[in-house]
């Protein structure tokens, strides 16, 4: 069994054979997916999806590309939003300054929020963090200062000390296709010194197919390709690295039942 903890299933890429990728993941052996918000407006729309998959579940967030959009999404509608029962997360939400899209104010302000609805609710948040490791790491220290919320780094493509800053903090970190490209040798070092028990996989699908797909539209099938690269790398066998990740992942997303129906 496999988690696919990061995925975006409500994008247009799927929208002609949805039911199709979700049934090529559970025939890969993906028994959990959790399609990811990018922006609270559509919420509506991701959890129609978690509500028609079994196997489905769904967060509640803004990407920091939409901050300023959602500048009126607080903390409290949030927390409000996830008490559905398909919702196990909060987020994504976090820092982008490749892009910078959005104000790095707002990003900040908007992450801040949702770190309190994380906090509130003890729902994990999902973290996008990229080329901003010093602030992610400031932010991380500041708002755990104030109260221990759960969070995963997702993606994980950024340097070794904002990695062992989340592990410090007692987060998880989550490894996607990236992980298996060819240049990835950095990458996979940091993967390395990850303790076992903080380790995800994921798809960010669309995005980032792993090897042999690079290139061509990603799906949750797939993370079964990342994960072998991940078994690989931390020199465990591919039974051992899916039992470890799908452990953590139902320590940390505790609300998500398991499919013989037990939570955590």
């Amino acid at each position: 069994m496999l988690v696919d903890s990061h995925c975006h299933l409500d994008f247009p890429d799927f929208s002609d054979e949805r039911d199709a990728v979700v049934a090529r993941a559970v025939a890969a052996g993906v028994r959990r997916m959790v399609t990811i918000s990018t922006r609270v407006k559509r919420f509506p729309s991701i959890l129609e999806i978690a509500e028609s998959h079994a196997e489905v579940y769904c967060s509640v967030g803004t990407h920091p590309h939409n901050a300023a959009e959602e500048t009126d999404v607080t903390t409290e509608e949030l927390v409000h939003l996830s008490q559905h029962p398909k919702v196990v997360a909060i987020g994504e939400a976090g820092l982008d300054y490749f892009y910078d899209r959005a104000p790095r104010d707002a990003q900040a302000t908007g992450f801040r929020r949702h770190i309190a609805a994380a906090r509130e609710t003890g729902l994990p948040l999902v973290i996008h963090s990229r080329d901003a490791d010093a602030d992610m790491a400031a932010i991380l220290e500041d708002e755990t200062g104030k109260g221990a919320f759960p969070f995963i780094l997702h993606c994980f493509s950024s340097g070794r000390g904002l990695a062992e800053t989340g592990v410090k903090l007692g987060g998880y970190v989550s490894f996607s296709g990236i992980l298996t490209f060819k240049k990835s040798d950095e990458l996979r070092k940091i993967a390395r010194n990850v303790p076992r028990d903080r380790l995800l996989v994921e798809t960010d699908a669309p995005y980032l197919a792993p090897q042999p797909f690079r290139g061509k539209r990603n799906e949750p099938a797939y993370v079964a390709y990342t994960a072998m690269v991940l078994a690989e790398t931390i020199g465990v066998e591919a039974g051992e690295l899916s039992a470890i990740t799908t452990d953590n992942f139902f320590r940390l997303f505790r609300k998500m039942p398991r499919p013989n129906g037990r939570s955590g």
